[in-house]
């Protein structure tokens, strides 16, 4: 996931993604100010506009497989409409509005290794009940509907292999298993 010969590219790619991404939406919901919040709101879907038009015409970010970049990206996409859309106030368009990073995002899901350890229920509980902050009540909503995670996409028509030369990931551990009433395909409206 880090091959020699991308490296510098992986690394360009993986800091602009946690610096505007992974960091950008954590910034947003802890903002103390409202500049400070819409700046970084600008900066988030500025980047997530970046990241789209890259995309539009390539599998993954770097390359022809998934690499440490699609990987540092997929953990913040996954946890966009569940946590980051509605308690971080990172609502100009939901992941799932946003059709090259939604079928990205689906495509990795849909990939062994990513979406079968994804727990949506324990995503939403987590971020609605610790930070107090934002949400004092700790109530957790119950949207949104989340079912559309196994949709089919058509990434794979741009070419690639998600493990390249390497070996996919074998089975899940028991203590890895996600509950399947926590599972995309069970989550549902309300």
């Amino acid at each position: 996931m880090y091959p020699e010969a991308l490296r510098a590219e992986i690394d360009e790619v993986a800091e602009l993604v946690y610096r505007d991404v992974n960091n950008g939406v954590y910034r947003c919901g802890f903002a103390r100010s409202q500049r400070a919040y819409e700046q970084s709101f600008e900066l988030l879907f500025a980047r997530l506009d970046w990241l789209s038009d890259r995309l539009a015409a390539r599998r993954y970010l770097v390359g022809n497989s998934i690499t440490e970049a699609d990987v540092r990206l997929f953990t913040t996409l996954v946890r966009f409409d569940p946590a980051y859309h509605g308690h971080f106030k990172c609502n100009l368009r939901k992941l799932a509005e946003m059709p090259v990073l939604w079928e990205y995002a689906r495509d990795l899901f849909q990939t062994p290794g990513f979406g079968d350890t994804v727990d949506f229920t324990h995503i939403k509980q987590h971020y609605y009940t610790v930070h107090t902050g934002i949400n004092p009540t700790q109530i957790v909503p119950a949207g949104p509907d989340l079912t559309g995670w196994l949709d089919p996409h058509q990434r794979a028509e741009l070419g690639g292999r998600p493990f390249g030369n390497g070996t996919p990931p074998g089975p899940l551990h028991d203590s890895e298993v996600v509950p399947a009433s926590h599972t995309a395909h069970r989550i549902s409206r309300g």
